[in-house]
């Protein structure tokens, strides 16, 4: 497994879940699963009221949907974005980002995102 940091804020990622590169391997498309999180049912076979206890010995049972992705790497929503303001998002992006790249790595992703971003479809 491989883990990613981004270069502006530090956030962390990894290849652990499956994905698949796209936009000539500039972006990942992930596909995220809803799970539910929070309590499980267990029986232990105890009878409360047989051994005398007259409270609820139950578990908090608050359960919550996420979606796994989101959960793992502690994601933040993004607000809603109509095309022109997520193209102004990317390229503010990718604007920070080029100089924090150095040498050959630096002149390979502006090849690459040149290309990619006349073409960016949102």
């Amino acid at each position: 497994m491989l883990v990613y940091q981004d270069l502006l804020i530090g956030d962390e990622l990894s290849d652990s879940l499956p994905y698949k590169e796209i936009k000539n391997g500039m972006m990942w498309e992930v596909e995220g699963k809803w799970v539910v999180q929070g309590a499980v049912d267990v029986d232990i076979g105890a009878n409360p009221t047989v051994e005398g206890s007259s409270e609820d010995v139950g578990v908090d049972d608050t359960t919550v949907k996420v979606i796994d992705i989101v959960d793992t790497f502690r994601l933040q929503e993004q607000p809603s974005f109509d095309k022109k303001q997520f193209l102004g998002f990317v390229k503010k992006y990718i604007k920070l980002l080029t100089p924090k790249l150095e040498g050959e790595q630096r002149e390979h992703f502006k090849k690459k995102i040149l290309r990619e971003q006349s073409s960016l479809s949102y």
